[in-house]
């Protein structure tokens, strides 16, 4: 049941990412393009999602138990440091350079263009190498 769960939720996810017009990187440039040919439709649907993810958590701190779980893993680091900033900056950048995301690039694979292949591989390669150097670091 759990991995039924999971596909469903991963479905509509990748439905709605086609849907907003999160899957077309051209949409995306367009709306971080700020003093170009800026697009703010897109706004629309981060307000959305942080609308949703608001009511979301609401409904799941009422909860004793999770569905799929035997407890609730919440996040318990507040602290803002260097790993979150470079790992957001590089997120960001990333994002403004392609226009993809890891969803929408996951989702976006089965139109079959080339440069979503190649963008998912480094996408890929690049988290095996932070994984390493995470990895390392413990260790070390």
């Amino acid at each position: 049941m759990r991995t039924l769960a999971g596909l469903l939720s991963g479905l509509v996810f990748g439905f709605g990412l086609v849907l907003s017009g999160m899957t077309d990187r051209d949409k995306v440039l367009d709306f971080l393009d700020l003093f170009g040919n800026w697009d703010p439709t897109l706004m629309l649907v981060m307000g959305s999602a942080v609308m949703m993810t608001l009511a979301g958590f609401a409904l799941v701190r009422r909860q004793e138990n999770p569905f799929f779980a035997p407890s609730f893993h919440f996040p318990v680091n507040l602290v803002v440091d260097r790993q979150l900033l470079g790992g957001a900056a590089l997120f960001g950048i990333g994002w403004g350079i392609y226009g993809f995301c890891p969803g929408p690039a996951i989702t976006a694979l089965f139109y079959g263009e080339a440069e979503i292949y190649y963008f998912f591989a480094a996408m890929v390669g690049g988290m095996a190498i932070a994984n390493r150097i995470e990895n390392w670091r413990h260790n070390a």
